[in-house]
């Protein structure tokens, strides 16, 4: 084993890092005088993700409101866009509690020896939409159980996480309301729900391989498979013998496009091959 383990700034996503730097007004992020320079294609990697969100303009600074108002919020950047492009959609009351959620680790409980239980329960909540929409389900039934631990329990929940995630939320909701955006609730849209998420992690689509024997997804512009709807995106890929993509939402591949125009471009068919 080496002598000294790599350092943390080294093998870790620098985005949250570079826009904290930004908003202290440090624009040479490449000329900082890190403690561990990281890898410069992670630095790289970084600015293209602040800059196809819209965080960072051709200058690499700040962009006004959009920028500021992410590095205000303590999230995962395309988290923190989701969250703003919520109160175009007029549905923060869903992306809050969804934003929450994904700032846990698990809400379920895995008890060894009661699979077979827990996907009963997952189930029980489940949503044809993907995982956010399932997370939704699951809040909105424990807030109508009183925040019951006896109800958590019977359903694989853990109690502690959706302790958090009201306390989070909670923290959430307060900040969003000092930028000046009052929660509203899109009701049962849940395709405005998807379309919110999307503005956040529409870098993060995969497409179902067309000919694929086993449901293998390939990420959109990466092109790394990832173990079915047509179109998804995920929030991160954990990755072990394969990549499996974590929290995963169906979605309509026309709302790429949509979201992301610079980011993803519609290929028309030429009619002159059929």
């Amino acid at each position: 084993m080496p002598v000294e383990g790599i350092p943390e700034m080294q093998r870790s996503n620098l985005v949250s890092c570079v826009i904290q730097l930004k908003a202290l007004g440090i624009d040479n992020i490449l000329g900082f005088d890190w403690l561990a320079s990281p890898p410069p294609e992670s630095m790289i990697r970084a600015l293209e993700v602040l800059y196809s969100l819209g965080i960072l303009d051709e200058d690499a600074k700040l962009t006004s409101p959009i920028g500021y108002q992410v590095a205000e919020i303590p999230l995962d950047p395309m988290i923190s866009k989701m969250i703003l492009a919520a109160d175009t959609l007029e549905c923060s009351e869903e992306i809050l509690t969804i934003a929450a959620i994904l700032s846990v680790q698990s809400i379920w409980v895995s008890v060894r020896g009661s699979h077979k239980g827990l996907d009963e329960a997952k189930l029980r909540f489940a949503a044809a939409e993907g995982d956010h929409i399932t997370y939704l389900n699951v809040y909105k039934a424990f807030l109508q159980s009183g925040k019951s631990s006896q109800w958590c329990y019977r359903n694989y929940i853990n109690y502690h996480a959706m302790k958090k995630v009201i306390d989070t939320r909670e923290q959430l909701s307060r900040l969003v309301r000092r930028l000046g955006i009052i929660p509203k609730s899109c009701g049962k849209d849940t395709q405005i729900v998807r379309k919110a998420v999307i503005a956040g992690f529409f870098a993060h689509a995969s497409q179902l391989e067309e000919y694929s024997q086993n449901g293998m997804y390939k990420t959109v512009r990466s092109s790394q498979e990832v173990v079915n709807p047509k179109w998804v995106v995920y929030h991160s890929i954990v990755s072990t013998d394969k990549h499996y993509m974590h929290n995963v939402m169906a979605i309509d591949p026309s709302w790429l496009t949509e979201a992301a125009p610079h980011f993803y471009q519609l290929r028309i068919p030429n009619p002159a091959l059929f």
